[in-house]
This record gives structure tokens, C-alpha cells and sequence, in this order.
């Protein structure tokens, strides 16, 4: 694995070997086929921490062993270097974020209420009358009481009437094409994979991809349904020059999207990675 400038969004430039060889070439094609990244090539050492091999008359030495990852977790491997033993071993420390899943949990645990109800005046008034009754109730609580139990009592009492009056927020779906049927489709296919743990045999082995391939199709012809909707509604805001509503859709079907620079090979069958170069050879291969 080399150093060379068009290999560097895959391999970066802390190689041992200044030029990459057929293997090194072949390498680089197959992590950026699979969207990785080689990382024990990214991480500035010495030389005597890079190489995995040596001859047996000891004057040379190969980088051979790498470490791969997903581009997408490429930022979790810390480092990785190689360390002497009896043989050359290459370790990788890797750290594990788990942060994200606490914060999720939390947020799904949690109660939001429907603000929004507030400004209608019914709303408000019928929030008002709960608030002030529960508090006439605190009221003729005993004054040695724990002033702990008594602020549970006001944190209770509030989001009581808060529930009651003005209602949980509905958490936006992030699948709106997944209704009740498909609910009902998923079910099928746990109750086809109970009787296949039960039962491990042919027959039940069959029904379960039977079920798996009628819940993939239901859902993909639910997708495409929900798709072919939603473009349709584009083009019709786009006819009737309904602006705001237009991008708000194309915004829509853009979130979560990440463009990322594809390598490309030219007419002799090296890679090229620079944008510029890309266009050109997009632009040669059409024409």
C-alpha cells in the first residue's frame, strides 16, 4: 500500500512503502467498492511500528497486514500501529459509543405534551381550572411534611393537568407508509419464526421464507405507493408554483442524504479520485 495522492481519501499518507504494488491496487479497490477505509495507513509512527514482515536476512521490511473499516464508524479506530514479539502482531484500538443509544432511550421514555393546545382559548381555560384544584388540594397538606415528597406532589400535579388537558405530542413517524397492515404482516411473520424455534423442520422452514418473501414485497409495494404520492405532490405544487410547500417536500426526501466522492478508473484502467477528473471521465464514457 502506497502514498499516492489519488489513493488518499481510502489509505491516507502514513504508509511504510512510498508506491503501492498490484496487491496495494487491488486493496484499494475493494475497500472503496465497499465504502471502507484502511486505517493502519492513517496513523503517523515509526517505522518499525508499520511494517508486519520481514525477510529472513533481515533488510526488508513489508507493510502486509491492515486494519479495515467502514467509512461510516472510521472515526471509532483510535489507533493502530504493529508491536514485536516472536511474530508481528497489528492491534487496532477501537473505542465503542454508547452514548447515542443512552440518549435515544431517554428520549423515547420521556412525556411531550401537546404545547400547541395552549393558545385555543377553551384549552387554556380547562388547563387552568385542573391546575388551580390540584393546588387547592396541596393546600391542606400537613406543614411538617418532607418538602421532597412535597415538590413530587407540584411535579405531579402539574404534569396531571397537563395530560389531561392539553394531551401527549404524537412523535412523527419516521416509516409513514408503515400502517396497521403491516403491523399485521409482522406478525405473521413472528409467529412463523415461534414455530420455526419450536420446530426446526422442513416444513416450517418453508413457511417462514414464504412469510419473509409476502412481508418484503407488502412492504416494498407499501414503500412505492408512498413514493409515487409524494411525487405527485411535488409536481403538483410545482405546477401550481406552490414554493413553500415544494421544498419542504424536496427537503424531505433529502434528509439523511450524504453525497461522497466516488474513485473512478480512466481508459487505462487506473483509479482517479479527484473531482475534477471524475467529471472528465463521466463526461468522455457518455459522450
Amino acid at each position: 500500500m502506497g502514498r499516492e495522492n489519488i489513493f488518499k481519501p481510502t489509505t491516507g499518507q502514513d504508509s511504510l512503502h512510498q508506491d503501492s504494488n498490484d496487491n496495494g491496487v487491488r486493496l484499494v479497490n475493494f475497500a472503496t467498492s465497499k465504502n471502507l477505509v484502511v486505517k493502519s495507513t492513517m496513523f503517523r509512527h515509526r517505522n518499525i511500528h508499520k511494517y508486519a514482515w520481514t525477510t529472513p536476512d533481515g533488510k526488508t521490511h513489508n507493510q502486509i497486514d491492515h486494519v479495515l473499516i467502514g467509512r461510516r464508524w472510521h472515526s471509532s479506530v483510535l489507533d493502530v500501529r504493529s508491536f514485536r514479539r516472536d511474530h508481528y502482531l497489528v492491534i487496532a484500538k477501537v473505542r465503542e459509543r454508547l452514548a447515542v443509544g443512552k440518549q435515544a432511550a431517554q428520549r423515547f421514555d420521556r412525556q411531550i405534551f401537546n404545547l400547541r393546545k395552549i393558545n385555543e382559548p377553551e384549552v387554556r381555560e380547562q388547563y387552568q381550572v385542573e391546575i388551580t384544584n390540584r393546588f387547592a388540594a396541596l393546600e391542606n397538606l400537613n406543614d411538617e411534611e418532607d418538602v421532597n415528597r412535597t415538590c413530587e406532589n407540584i411535579k405531579e400535579n402539574i404534569q396531571t393537568s397537563a395530560k389531561e388537558s392539553l394531551g401527549l405530542h404524537e412523535l412523527k413517524q419516521n416509516k409513514p407508509w408503515f400502517d396497521e397492515e403491516c403491523f399485521g404482516f409482522l406478525d405473521q411473520r413472528k409467529q412463523a419464526k415461534m414455530q420455526w424455534i419450536e420446530d426446526p423442520n422442513q416444513s416450517n422452514i418453508d413457511n417462514l421464507n414464504n412469510v419473509k418473501h409476502e412481508v418484503n414485497r407488502h412492504f416494498r409495494k407499501q414503500k412505492e405507493a408512498h413514493l409515487r404520492a409524494k411525487i405527485e405532490e411535488l409536481e403538483t405544487n410545482s405546477k401550481i408554483q406552490n414554493i413553500r410547500d415544494l421544498y419542504k417536500g424536496i427537503n424531505d426526501f433529502k434528509k439523511g442524504y450524504q453525497p461522497r466522492c466516488n474513485i473512478v478508473k480512466d481508459e487505462n484502467g487506473d483509479l482517479v479520485a479527484d473531482s475534477h477528473g471524475i467529471v472528465a471521465r463521466w463526461r468522455n464514457y457518455i459522450s
